[in-house]
């Protein structure tokens, strides 16, 4: 074998990355226009973890709630990501019944490691899911305003309130002597 194919082969994988089938940073999960994607669902897990992620796809936008999948993904989820401050709800029966995980943001490139139950795991059992990613905060913007200048007043005291006289207080009055 030449010394030049293994340099070949890093540099197709380099170039390719797809060529892996690696899953995808949760950092990734964009559409081409920019707009952000929840999840992302793949049908094929591999015990080597740089082949999982691969087969078909169901990208899942926020505020995706499904109770009833596709019939074509129910049951059949491998593998999926969960994109940043993002958070994906799971069942295992139709309706949103049976068990349930949530899964926060990362990648899960296996889900044969992820235990539902005692003799189960989540590998090809999700039949119901809830997609949710908070929206952001906008940072409040800085006033054109000059900021607030401290008033002269002097602060208010609080009063406290006096008791009448024979309410059987006990409690001799206040004596700052």
């Amino acid at each position: 074998m030449s010394p030049l194919r293994p340099l070949l082969l890093a540099l197709v994988l380099v170039v390719m990355p797809c060529a892996r089938g690696a899953c995808p940073v949760p950092a990734d999960l964009k559409h081409s226009d920019g707009t952000r994607t929840c999840a992302k669902l793949y049908d094929k897990s591999d015990p080597y973890y740089e082949n999982c992620c691969g087969g078909a796809e169901l990208s899942l936008e926020p505020g995706a709630d499904l109770p009833y999948l596709p019939s074509n993904w129910a049951n059949t989820a491998s593998s999926l990501v969960v994109a940043p401050r993002c958070e994906l709800t799971v069942w295992s029966l139709k309706g949103k019944a049976g068990k349930t995980r949530k899964f926060s943001t990362g990648t899960y490139p296996r889900l044969e490691e992820y235990r539902r139950g005692i003799f189960g795991d989540w590998s090809n059992a999700i039949s119901a899911l809830y997609c949710r990613c908070p929206a952001a905060h906008p940072r409040p913007r800085p006033s054109s305003a000059q900021p607030p200048t401290p008033t002269t007043q002097a602060p208010r005291l609080l009063r406290t309130p006096e008791l009448p006289i024979g309410t059987g207080s006990t409690r001799p009055p206040y004596n700052p002597s």
